[in-house]
């Protein structure tokens, strides 16, 4: 017969059990804190929270200033939400090089960039680029309130590709 006070090296079923109903609550907090720490460090993956039940899923790069390859972007994800409904796709917009233009709070498509956030379409800047230019101009550049700032264009559609994102260059 055994001492009852020296630990078994088995847990008792009931115990294992209450130890495994905390580990779904463990993995979403540890995701929670990797977001988190995405975030902070502007590097963020897409929130698919904001649309649980897209089927597709649709990342436009822009690294074009010319205004109607803007238009065209705009378009493209204007037609997409029209097809596939706002619900079910999930656009994010990446600019970077002079297509951040694109989302300089004084576009003359600041407008038709807002409607679109309006309707769930995220618009990622790339802060490099910004950066670079503010570093080269001298000026700070003012940013539409809704640019999500990225530490790399480039880097972000990677990222997006890696998370079954179709990348189009329109």
């Amino acid at each position: 017969m055994t001492d009852p006070r020296q630990a078994s090296p088995v847990l008792p079923v009931a115990r294992r059990r209450g130890l495994l109903a905390f580990l779904p609550a463990l993995a979403l907090l540890a995701t929670r804190r990797a977001n988190a720490q995405a975030a902070a460090s502007g590097d963020a993956a897409p929130d698919d929270q904001d649309k649980p039940f897209a089927d597709h899923h649709l990342a436009l790069q822009l690294s074009d200033g010319d205004l109607a390859k803007q238009k065209l972007v705009l378009n493209v994800a204007n037609n997409m939400l029209k097809q596939l409904s706002p619900d079910m796709i999930a656009i994010e917009v990446v600019t970077f090089g002079p297509g951040i233009t694109l989302l300089e709070a004084d576009s003359g498509l600041a407008d038709r960039v807002n409607s679109l956030v309006a309707q769930g379409v995220r618009f990622d800047i790339c802060m490099n680029t910004v950066h670079t230019v503010e570093a080269d101009t001298g000026k700070k550049i003012v940013l539409n309130p809704h640019a999500h700032p990225v530490d790399a264009g480039v880097a972000q559609l990677v990222r997006l590709s890696e998370q079954k994102y179709t990348i189009v260059r329109p």
